[in-house]
């Protein structure tokens, strides 16, 4: 017979062979769990810090969907995106540069064109200001530069957006740091109309989580539709968003890009429940123009 005892001592030596696995498993779903903290975490507005730059993206839930949006993390599928410098100092213009390299460190060198670029990198302070869009360019040796300039001081999130030849497409995220008293701004409460460059813009429909969902931007300048807008990047306009809190990355292009008018459609899918900061951009009379709006995106 087996005594109280020996069932106790069976017990506790499953739950250490439990605990030895998984310490093994998170080591090697996260790269860096031994490592120190990340120092964009410590400068992270309220909300926002505890993000973990290591992390493998694409991981599956029990059901084989994606468990992890894009831009989480700096590696994924294999490819890892290694970035030069970290730090940067405020209202000065730099070069960046970065690589995306294989599993055996390998720089990437092949790209697929998407929207007329191989590479698009996306710029934004971890409270969702300072937005840019820029095209970086590739060397033969696979070093990607682009002369980068950030004005206030903070954490800010750097998203590689890229298809490389043959492969699936692939975000990549990391953070630079420009030092400085950081003043973060709260988020903007959600609206159906704002302006930029003397272009009123209104936004219109409610997708839910988890669901494909239409959204409509009417462009108007004097009170007149815009009706002539020009192709951006192959399409009539351009539309990134960001999740609030994690930055999450879903970029998206046109439902209609070849109708004329003054209105720009988007078929997008946002994970969760919760606010999301869009970026739209469009081409009028030669110039690119950004707008921006947080839309609060409710459950099924």
């Amino acid at each position: 017979m087996h005594g109280p005892s020996s069932r106790i001592v069976a017990f506790a030596a499953a739950l250490a062979t439990i605990f030895a696995v998984a310490l093994v498993a998170g080591r090697t779903i996260d790269p860096k769990a031994d490592a120190a903290p990340d120092p964009a975490a410590a400068h992270a507005p309220a909300g926002m810090a505890g993000m973990d730059a290591g992390r493998d993206a694409h991981a599956t839930d029990a059901r084989g969907t994606a468990a992890t949006p894009p831009g989480l993390a700096v590696a994924a599928d294999g490819l890892r995106l290694l970035a030069d410098p970290t730090t940067l100092p405020a209202g000065q213009t730099k070069s960046y540069t970065f690589r995306i390299v294989d599993p055996h460190g390998a720089p990437v060198r092949d790209f697929a064109l998407e929207h007329g670029k191989r590479l698009h990198l996306i710029v934004v302070r971890r409270d969702l200001t300072g937005y840019q869009h820029l095209h970086p360019t590739m060397a033969p040796d696979g070093t990607w530069t682009v002369p980068l300039r950030l004005t206030a001081p903070g954490s800010y999130r750097v998203f590689a957006d890229f298809t490389p030849a043959g492969g699936a497409k692939t975000t990549l995220g990391t953070d630079v740091l420009v030092d400085g008293d950081a003043r973060y701004a709260a988020l903007p409460a959600p609206a159906a109309h704002t302006t930029a460059d003397g272009y009123d813009v209104a936004i219109g429909g409610t997708p839910a989580a988890g669901r494909m969902g239409a959204l409509t931007f009417t462009v108007t300048r004097g009170g007149k539709p815009v009706t002539d807008l020009q192709p951006y990047l192959e399409a009539r306009g351009h539309l990134v968003a960001l999740r609030a809190g994690d930055l999450a990355y879903l970029h998206v292009h046109p439902a209609d890009e070849a109708t004329p008018g003054d209105r720009i459609s988007f078929m997008t899918e946002l994970p969760t429940a919760g606010r999301y900061r869009l970026f739209l951009q469009f081409k009028h009379e030669g110039r690119i123009h950004t707008v921006a709006f947080t839309q609060e995106v409710a459950s099924r």
